[in-house]
């Protein structure tokens, strides 16, 4: 027998809790499925410092930690779980049957998405020991941390450009490392980075290896033309090469752009299916902060809320 639910929400993190407190408070009973990484991307963010109220700062882990408590205080039910399949009905007032974990039925009036974005990292091993220990893939997340320093920017388009000089106002010197011989950024972008004076591009430019222990220390850059090598002394390493919406157990489902970011409509959280709402970075290509996330997360359970109650 299928467990019937009135509001399912898929993903946790900033959206999914923010959703679950407004939906808990307007009595939807909502059930949350966290996904295999509890807290979602924050919780790889060591210190989290531009999320009001909070003025000592904290870190990604403890808020949510902190948002899973709210959720909970009012009814939320959060369970660890990873929703392998669903059958959404086009048809207003119409039963979302989903399954988790390949086994367990649910059906639900409403469906909150939120399963976020995923950043693209190189996946060489000291990147991914050092992601929070100086390796991040949001400037403006983390930058302030790095005022006054030397920092590295990973990357070639329009992200890579954006970040490089927003962290030039920030940090003493910039370096960006670009594959190829040429920058897929917008021309304007280009113009940007070029005539920003304390930012240095480094064409035909990989990482070899981020170096430190428990902290970035520098980088090994290796020439990919020549084999030619060469330290850069760096205290913070900004990979920006693309996020990908993690949105591939909905197509065909839900109406998607060409990168997989979920179409919502207008101003509203509403996915091309009556009763299917999307939030957060699963949505948001644009902001991808915590605070539009938790934006977002709200605006999804209000429309749930007026969606059943339209029904009634």
């Amino acid at each position: 027998m299928a467990e019937k639910i009135k509001c399912l929400i898929i993903g946790s993190g900033p959206a999914g809790y923010t959703a679950a407190i407004y939906a808990a408070r307007a009595d939807m009973k909502p059930v949350m499925y966290t996904g295999m990484q509890m807290g979602g991307q924050l919780t790889t963010t060591t210190e989290v410092d531009n999320f009001p109220g909070y003025p000592d700062g904290t870190d990604g882990t403890a808020m949510m930690n902190d948002l899973q408590k709210q959720a909970e205080r009012f009814g939320t039910e959060v369970r660890f779980g990873m929703v392998t399949q669903v059958e959404f009905s086009d048809k207003v007032g119409g039963i979302h049957k989903v399954i988790v974990d390949e086994n367990i039925e649910i059906e639900a009036n409403t469906v909150i998405i939120s399963t976020g974005a995923t950043a693209k990292y190189l996946g060489i091993e000291s990147e991914q020991r050092l992601i929070g220990g100086g390796v991040s893939a949001c400037a403006t997340c983390d930058g302030f941390f790095y005022k006054g320093q030397d920092v590295v920017v990973v990357g070639a388009g329009d992200t890579a450009a954006e970040e490089a000089t927003y962290l030039a106002n920030i940090c003493s010197k910039v370096t960006m490392l670009v594959r190829k011989d040429f920058m897929r950024a917008s021309k304007a972008m280009q113009h940007r980075v070029d005539k920003t004076a304390n930012i240095e591009v480094f064409y035909n430019t990989e990482i070899d290896e981020v170096l430190g222990d428990s902290v970035v220390e520098g980088v090994r850059a290796v020439n990919n033309q020549t084999g030619a090598k060469m330290d850069i002394p760096v205290t913070g390493v900004f990979i920006a090469i693309g996020h990908k919406p993690n949105t591939d157990l909905f197509k065909g489902v839900l109406d998607m752009d060409e990168t997989g970011y979920l179409i919502t409509k207008g101003k509203s959280t509403k996915t091309n299916l009556p009763g299917v709402f999307a939030a957060g970075d699963v949505q948001d290509k644009e902001y991808r902060q915590a605070v539009t996330a938790a934006g977002t997360g709200c605006m999804a359970a209000l429309d749930a809320e007026r969606y059943l109650g339209a029904l009634e």
